[in-house]
């Protein structure tokens, strides 16, 4: 198992960045894809049309997130962890994630870089 730390930036404020994350509706818009989310805790939640899946831990509003990722049978939670740090112009985001299987990590980060983040920063600078 391994973890994962990255910071990225989003050309958004915070306010934004969160409920980017944290409605179905607006998640539909920058993934493209179905999205199952109510921003409360004990809650599944469903992105990419069933790509990622889990549930809700934790929220504070426009600052931080709390979520358990499945992977399959994995005894261990994969934990991630979104905190929003307000910028000059537009929001600092911090994504930690515990646990990731070994043969899933590579896939992980590039899909962190390339898919999720890569489709949040593309949704705020059009």
């Amino acid at each position: 198992m391994q973890n994962y730390k990255e910071y990225f930036f989003i050309p958004a404020a915070p306010e934004l960045v969160y409920k980017a994350l944290t409605t179905a509706s607006t998640i539909a818009l920058w993934t493209g894809e179905e999205a199952v989310m109510v921003a409360e805790p004990d809650m599944e939640f469903s992105l990419w049309s069933g790509a990622i899946v889990g549930k809700n831990l934790l929220f504070e509003a426009n600052k931080r997130i709390e979520q358990h990722w499945y992977f399959g049978d994995e005894p261990e939670k994969s934990i991630v962890s979104i905190k929003l740090h307000e910028q000059k112009s537009g929001t600092s985001m911090e994504v930690r994630q515990s646990n990731i299987p070994d043969e899933a990590f590579e896939d992980i980060v590039d899909g962190w870089r390339h898919t999720y983040i890569a489709s949040l920063i593309d949704f705020y600078q059009e």
